[in-house]
């Protein structure tokens, strides 16, 4: 569906139900996902923003993963390409916005913190029967309410080179893996000094640093499932649960009570 003098978005998964009324400049799309189900690589010729309020998104674009709470959107502008699933059920709404009556120029995917206010707006159009003066406002202080909050990506590519890419998946089965680089050497076939050099070439940060981003990336989820930052700590490799709110802190750029709480504000 598209408002009069628009095509219909493209890109859209067929079982969503998408809510467009002619002369509207966001249309509202709502679709189930299940536990690890994925949408493959596709591009919207709208601008995007993908929400779930129940359960957990994750989008993969430009060579980044977003795990998305209900604390948080990922905007995503028109012709980027980009995959979304879901860490464990959802329902995820996304909002479709024409780009010749949209006022934002973001050209790169942007975090928008969801108050309550904005969570609000979106249940609000994605009813049908709006009338158009309802819309329009309810449209007009939706776009007023989008600001990017500055929260860094948490990205662990995998390194090329076999025997560095052997080490990477087994700490992706294992992230509390606690070996030296030279234990892993051993087990591999190459020196420590190897696959340190390895890991920088592959992805462009020293060992220390991708394996830290690793173990964030595997918190993600299980944050947003709900386990206690204790149970997290341990699960991922941290010694205590304040060494990984320190870590999550650096990674991530605010703590986990603020990526995660309900209706939490930057």
């Amino acid at each position: 569906m598209s408002p009069k003098g628009h095509t219909a978005v493209t890109g859209v998964h067929p079982a969503a139900h998408v809510v467009a009324p002619a002369g509207s400049a966001i249309a509202v799309g709502s679709f189930a996902l299940g536990e690890d189900e994925w949408f493959d690589v596709h591009r919207h010729s709208a601008h995007q923003l993908a929400w779930a309020p129940r359960g957990v998104l994750a989008v993969r674009a430009a060579g980044r993963t977003w795990v998305l709470p209900s604390t948080v959107a990922l905007w995503i502008p028109a012709g980027v390409p980009h995959a979304t699933g879901a860490t464990c059920a959802a329902l995820m709404r996304s909002l479709y916005f024409w780009p010749d009556r949209c006022p934002f120029g973001w050209e790169t995917p942007q975090v928008m913190a969801v108050s309550g206010l904005l969570r609000e707006l979106i249940g609000h159009l994605s009813q049908e029967d709006l009338d158009t003066g309802a819309r329009q406002r309810a449209e007009d202080v939706l776009l007023d309410q989008l600001r990017p909050v500055s929260v860094t990506t948490v990205r662990a590519p995998m390194p090329a080179d076999p025997r560095a890419r052997r080490v990477a998946e087994a700490l992706r089965a294992d992230p509390a893996d606690g070996r030296t680089l030279a234990q892993w050497g051993a087990l591999v076939g190459a020196s420590g000094r190897t696959l340190a050099r390895a890991f920088v070439d592959g992805t462009g940060m020293p060992y220390g640093r991708w394996r830290a981003q690793l173990r964030l990336e595997a918190a993600m989820p299980l944050l947003a499932a709900g386990a206690t930052v204790s149970a997290v700590a341990r699960r991922v490799g941290y010694g205590s649960p304040s060494a990984f709110v320190a870590a999550f802190r650096r990674g991530v750029g605010v703590p986990p009570g603020a990526y995660f709480a309900p209706g939490a504000k930057r």
